[in-house]
């Protein structure tokens, strides 16, 4: 599930994987983009107009949400986030990418993992400001992915999820 899909980008490369992904973003018009970015890569993938605070999916129903650049912009992420740990599966994983601009926008890093549900206790954070290529050249502020997972996740060597 990639919640606040924009234009379909993260959509279309986990597409491209073999995955089967729905996209779900507030905005008619990026939905819109997103449908013709993936038609035009030759994916299958289901967007919907929908409120990423207040996703309409299936609960239990995700091995991984992925949100990027959005959980800061999103009043009370911590009852957010407790309202998107339950649409994982049982051995699901959690992928946020977030930053702290030198605007004063954003979350620091800390903040995102203090506001996770007890149901994802496993937690990593992974600094991404030090890699340019992931954003078109240098920056200052900071930049992270939190990857938080069920107790049940357990990926085997050959990346498919066991539960």
């Amino acid at each position: 599930l990639d919640i606040g899909c924009g234009t379909g980008t993260l959509s279309t490369l986990i597409a491209e994987q073999g995955h089967t992904v729905t996209g779900i973003d507030l905005s008619p018009a990026m939905i819109a983009q997103a449908q013709a970015k993936a038609a035009a890569a030759g994916e299958t993938i289901t967007f919907h107009v929908m409120d990423a605070a207040f996703p309409q999916v299936t609960p239990g129903g995700f091995d991984l949400i992925l949100c990027r650049h959005l959980l800061w912009a999103l009043p009370e992420p911590r009852q957010v986030l407790a309202r998107w740990a339950v649409l994982l599966k049982p051995a699901g994983r959690l992928l946020l990418i977030e930053g702290f601009w030198h605007t004063g926008g954003g979350l620091h890093a800390q903040e995102v993992i203090a506001a996770l549900p007890a149901t994802l206790p496993n937690v990593t954070v992974q600094p991404l400001s030090e890699q340019p290529i992931l954003w078109g050249g240098p920056v200052t502020d900071e930049r992270y992915a939190v990857v938080a997972d069920t107790p049940a996740y357990n990926p085997r060597g050959d990346g498919i999820v066991t539960q």
